[in-house]
């Protein structure tokens, strides 16, 4: 920089080429003044410096984060080439304000330059939706680029984003794929909208065809292990000889503590080397979710003492490890102190939480009055969360109100149309029954069957609510069977508050008989080698009686059983659950 000075000051100029490695060093060195002081001198005392030596500075201001001096640079260009637009158009692509790589790229052909496959491979990932996304592929199949590597995994990470994954998969096969980019890219696509079985089976073709993965490919395949609750299959992908980097260590951490093998994920914290935000959230909710609220809110103190600092996400794993503990003070102190100790404005999240703490103690006026009192509107799921709180401490009011509001919100939930129908029926209220069955009838309400899965030797086992499609199923149902008789003699009863009031008793019991976690569990039972945990995933929130079924048999058979629900993991032992009966 020194000879920089001495150079202006006798107004000589270095080439492009030598100017062009003084702003790399600049860039590499993050050094802003400097890099500032050399565009002033390329173009001091009317010297017109390159296209090539501006196309240098106009991405040394893109990569200081510099747009708006960018921006004007690139105004001030009387040349500008495809390099040119497309350094800005994948800026303004990687910015808040991703319309305007749109509105250059249209200014860009308006300029008779014609965009390449790194200016379409930028600007796709600026689409805001499907309308843009099709348009811009209909563009690309014109000029002939779409089989291009850099646009055909732009294209497939895109769909993928809007869950089109059925178009990002047309697109990977419209020919055959020699690139692992392209690869990575459709197995992270259906890793990512929770498509496990459709991931995995692309890593199966992948390696078929001669590919080996690598970080990215693992992570991938590790997200397919963990929507699916694969635990023997990821414990499979641990094994693999590889230099874990901090993305994929996070991805065996969540593949753990979502499969409920606490264990293994502890050991995998403590042992790396690294740790961000997302290690440190994503273990606390593993615990919070898998019954230790305790060590889940020891961790957080211990997270701040490491210096690292809690984002959202974090936050709202607390108020989930209080809530799932009834902590109601800590809770409420954490939720209280969120903006003045961390920055942290509450979301809609992090009310629903609280809403949920309340709900479960008992303070169900105080949960209504927090929800009045919420600066966003309250959705569908935080109706939902008070609902669950009046059914329990028997609101029945209440519990109307708060039905009604989940309906005006989301007109299909079944669940909620079963709940208040319920409630009619424990009051006698047939004629309303009546009119909500119809209500169900017109708008075409059908409840989502229960189904669960269990992983056994490599195989998912998956059942339904009297399921008779399995080949064991006979067996099955003569083995659960034998297990009712035995749970009734230690005093088992059945819990029909959780199917539709107005069935018949004995068709009541049948029911509840037959559901889909009941069969799955036995079946384990069956398969699995004895003292072996039996991990079951299930598509619906488990029921109260099956969850007394549960802890019952895991005490007679001496066996632990998981079970994975959409709201947090079982892990019953001995008589009891992990949740201590309060989910």
């Amino acid at each position: 920089m020194k000879a920089l000075e001495v150079m202006q000051k006798h107004k000589l100029w270095a080439d492009s080429i030598t100017y062009t490695e003084l702003v790399k060093c600049c860039i590499a060195n993050a050094a802003i003044r400097q890099g500032k002081r050399v565009h002033q001198h390329v173009f001091a005392n009317g010297y017109e410096p390159k296209t090539f030596l501006k196309n240098t500075l106009v991405n040394m201001y893109v990569k200081f984060n510099l747009l708006d001096e960018a921006h004007l640079l690139f105004d001030q260009m009387l040349e500008r080439n495809v390099v040119t637009w497309t350094t800005m158009i994948a800026a303004y692509s990687n910015s808040e304000h991703k319309y305007k790589a749109l509105e250059m790229l249209i200014m860009m052909l308006r300029d008779g330059v014609r965009p390449n496959m790194y200016t379409y491979s930028s600007v796709l990932r600026a689409c805001e939706g499907l309308t843009n996304l099709k348009q811009l592929h209909c563009c690309i199949i014109k000029v002939g680029l779409e089989l291009d590597v850099f646009v055909r995994s732009a294209l497939i990470d895109i769909y993928s984003r809007w869950g089109e994954v059925k178009s990002a998969l047309s697109i990977f096969d419209e020919m055959v794929t020699s690139d692992l980019v392209v690869w990575n890219s459709v197995i992270g696509g259906f890793a990512q909208n929770s498509e496990g079985d459709e991931a995995l089976n692309l890593y199966m073709r992948m390696k078929r065809s001669g590919f080996r993965a690598d970080q990215s490919t693992l992570t991938s395949v590790l997200r397919g292990c963990t929507s699916l609750a694969l635990l023997e299959l990821g414990r499979q992908v641990h094994v693999i000889k590889f230099d874990r980097d901090l993305v994929l260590n996070n991805a065996l951490l969540d593949m753990y503590c979502k499969c409920g093998s606490l264990e293994d994920a502890s050991i995998v914290f403590t042992r790396m080397a690294v740790k961000d935000v997302i290690s440190w959230s994503t273990m606390i909710i593993g615990l919070a979710q898998n019954g230790y609220s305790r060590k889940a809110l020891d961790l957080f103190e211990n997270m701040k003492s490491s210096g690292a600092k809690p984002n959202h996400i974090t936050i709202l794993g607390v108020l989930f490890a209080c809530s799932h503990a009834g902590l109601v003070k800590e809770g409420d102190y954490y939720f209280k102190s969120m903006k003045k100790l961390f920055g942290i404005d509450p979301g809609r999240e992090h009310y629903g939480c609280m809403v949920d703490l309340l709900g479960r103690a008992g303070k169900v006026k105080e949960a209504i009055e927090l929800i009045n009192k919420m600066k966003c509107e309250p959705d569908a799921v935080t109706w939902r969360t008070l609902l669950g709180a009046c059914r329990v401490h028997r609101k029945m009011d209440l519990a109307e109100y708060a039905a009604k509001r989940v309906l005006s919100l989301d007109s299909h939930d079944a669940g909620t149309y079963i709940l208040l129908s319920n409630i009619y029926a424990n009051t006698q209220r047939w004629e309303d029954v009546e009119n909500l069955r119809k209500s169900m009838k017109n708008v075409g309400i059908q409840k989502e069957p229960g189904c669960s899965w269990i992983e056994i030797n490599k195989h998912v086992h998956a059942f339904v609510l009297a399921d008779k499609a399995h080949p064991e199923i006979n067996a099955i149902h003569e083995e659960l069977n034998r297990i009712m008789s035995r749970l009734k003699g230690e005093g088992y009863v059945t819990d029909t508050n959780f199917v539709l009031q107005d069935l018949e008793g004995e068709q009541m019991e049948n029911s509840l008989a037959h559901h889909s976690e009941k069969l799955a569990i036995v079946f384990g039972m069956m398969s699995l080698p004895k003292g072996k945990t039996v991990r079951i995933r299930k598509n619906l929130r488990i029921c109260g009686d099956c969850h007394v079924f549960a802890k019952l048999l895991a005490k007679m058979e001496s066996r632990s059983i998981v079970i994975r629900d959409p709201i947090r993991y079982h892990h019953f032992e001995g008589g009891s659950c992990s949740c201590g009966d309060y989910w």
